[in-house]
């Protein structure tokens, strides 16, 4: 009677993994303040990312982690960079079985640690950027990404790299917009994953957590630049928001259950605090719930094999 009736569902195709690769790794590296997440080497992410795609979910977000990094992330615009032959790996390997999604955004490959590069006086030149992205996104379909996630919150961002894709004659190529994404202090373990070099703060360009219209703004100047999906990051601290972006986008919407939510319920519970597959399926289905039409999360092949048995 209560399966019958139940009203919200989480599904693995609902399901998209977020992956990291590491350039010059000999074998995987456990991410010390994400348990059970892996920086991974080129082999062992091919490896992983096929079990994904046998456990049924719906998609892979790729980051890469480059040897060595500049002002301008250059390794990030360069087709033999890390994240660029690590998603060809993956196309070649995975074909059309997942959708293949990649980062577009320079904060991993800069030696500063920003999503952008900066002007003279320290400040994050948003035109700048932007022609950076369009170098990225067009290296990143080349190599095989399916979509393309700009997660930078530059200003014009989405419009930028469409006309990028465009004039590349890559017009099938996706942008999942990281339309709401809040400077949030639970980032921290992902930026271990990554090996950020960001000293400081992002306050200047991604939202304050107070602001909720703001959200909906952003959502819309991306949809109106032509965004085929739009995302609310992070999800649970910000579910409200997640609702009202439901309720306005005529895209599906996403929303990325990040490290710092993660490693949370990771923590509690190996302290015996909590049921972890009950708490971790809640928080899916509170996400789902909120208006989510996809969930990125680093539990996605577990919780996909958990919902499937």
């Amino acid at each position: 009677m209560r399966r019958l009736v139940s009203e919200t569902e989480v599904r693995p195709r609902q399901l998209i993994l977020p992956m990291f690769v590491k350039e010059g790794l000999s074998a995987p590296a456990e991410i010390g303040s994400m348990p059970g997440v892996l920086q991974h080497t080129r082999d062992s992410l091919r490896k992983a990312a096929v079990e994904a795609v046998q456990a049924g979910v719906g998609g892979i977000m790729l980051f890469g982690v480059p040897a060595e990094r500049d002002a301008v992330g250059s390794a990030g615009t360069d087709p033999n960079g890390i994240l660029n032959v690590a998603l060809a790996d993956l196309r070649a390997e995975l074909g059309d079985s997942t959708v293949l999604m990649s980062d577009c955004c320079l904060d991993e490959f800069t030696d500063h640690g920003h999503c952008g590069v900066l002007a003279a006086d320290g400040t994050v030149d948003n035109d700048a950027t932007l022609e950076l992205y369009g170098e990225m996104a067009v290296a990143q379909a080349r190599a095989g990404a399916h979509v393309v996630g700009p997660s930078g919150m530059m200003d014009g961002q989405i419009g930028f790299i469409r006309n990028a894709l465009d004039e590349a004659g890559l017009q099938d190529t996706g942008i999942l917009a990281y339309s709401v994404k809040y400077a949030s202090a639970f980032y921290g373990p992902f930026r271990d994953a990554v090996e950020s070099q960001l000293a400081g703060d992002r306050k200047t360009y991604q939202q304050d957590p107070g602001n909720g219209r703001e959200a909906i703004r952003e959502v819309q100047l991306d949809l109106a630049e032509g965004a085929d999906m739009v995302m609310v990051k992070p999800a649970l601290l910000y579910l409200d928001v997640l609702r009202s972006v439901a309720e306005v986008s005529d895209v599906p919407v996403a929303a990325y259950q990040i490290s710092g939510e993660y490693s949370m319920i990771e923590a509690a519970a190996a302290n015996g605090w909590i049921d972890r597959e009950r708490a971790i399926l809640e928080s899916l289905t509170a996400i789902r719930r909120a208006g989510a039409d996809m969930v990125l999360t680093y539990w996605a092949v577990e919780a996909a094999r958990w919902l499937d048995r």
